[in-house]
């Protein structure tokens, strides 16, 4: 099964938990998000795996229009029931692929992507198609999950969140986003670098992670060297792994 193949299961399956899982539902990289966006009111958004639509619902009081755009239909369905029972009548709802966008260039003003790049094979050209159907003066506001630029430590995380996540494909480091937002022809502005509490049963439950894949996870984070442990704030009690702490970016960037 290749990697687009896994995300549409692991998502399809598990829709619901995206609508109102506090990491992605709220957070102040968000309220960042909209805050350092500009968006004025005849703004066209495009929301690139929109997931449960907590971006998309978010900007909706602040631009025109709002596309909502993400790879599988069960997640996407959810996304619109949680935006229409906000009452939302600008939004529309897209199932698309972020590295093969099915708009035509220069669309949209604002496109946004938060919590997933991570999952995308090509990520190269997804950026590419971000810049593709942006206009220009247009901005590109990304948030993900980033990997360390140690490599021990950029390794460790990778392997932990592949191993909770078969859609997992890589979190990349903050030196690669703004290599690559360059070389696509972005004008780089502003980055912010944060930390990320992960509560370890509901980060594993979200995945709905078997009782054994739990285990072998957990045996992992256990048994890695104290300066990893250390490093990612492993916290444990009575030979179990409690809660961890990862690294997350916003970026901003204009075409």
């Amino acid at each position: 099964m290749d990697i687009k193949a896994k995300v549409q299961e692991q998502f399809g399956r598990n829709a619901d938990s995206y609508i109102t899982s506090p990491i992605h539902a709220k957070g102040k990289d968000l309220e960042l998000m909209v805050m350092l966006s500009n968006a004025a009111p005849q703004d066209r958004l495009l929301d690139i795996a929109t997931g449960g639509g907590h971006t998309a619902n978010a900007f909706y009081p602040h631009v025109k229009e709002v596309t909502a755009l993400d790879l599988t239909s069960e997640i996407l369905a959810a996304a619109k029931r949680f935006i229409n029972e906000q009452g939302r009548t600008n939004v529309s709802f897209v199932q698309g692929d972020a590295e093969n966008l099915p708009f035509e260039k220069e669309s949209f003003d604002l496109v946004t992507c938060r919590i997933a790049p991570h999952h995308f094979p090509e990520v190269k050209a997804f950026v590419s198609e971000a810049f593709r159907v942006l206009v220009p003066g247009g901005r590109f506001l990304l948030i993900d999950n980033t990997a360390p630029e140690t490599l021990e430590y950029d390794r460790f995380y990778n392997h932990v969140e592949k191993k909770r996540d078969p859609s997992h494909y890589r979190a990349w480091r903050k030196s690669e986003w703004l290599q690559l937002l360059e070389e696509i022809g972005f004008n780089f502005e502003q980055m912010h670098a944060f930390k990320k509490d992960f509560a370890f049963d509901s980060w594993c439950s979200r995945m709905q992670l078997n009782l054994k894949d739990k285990e072998e996870l957990e045996k992992d984070m256990l048994s890695a060297p104290e300066h990893v442990k250390e490093y990612f704030r492993i916290k444990e009690k009575e030979g179990q792994v409690q809660a961890f702490t990862g690294d997350a970016v916003f970026i901003k960037a204009t075409k």
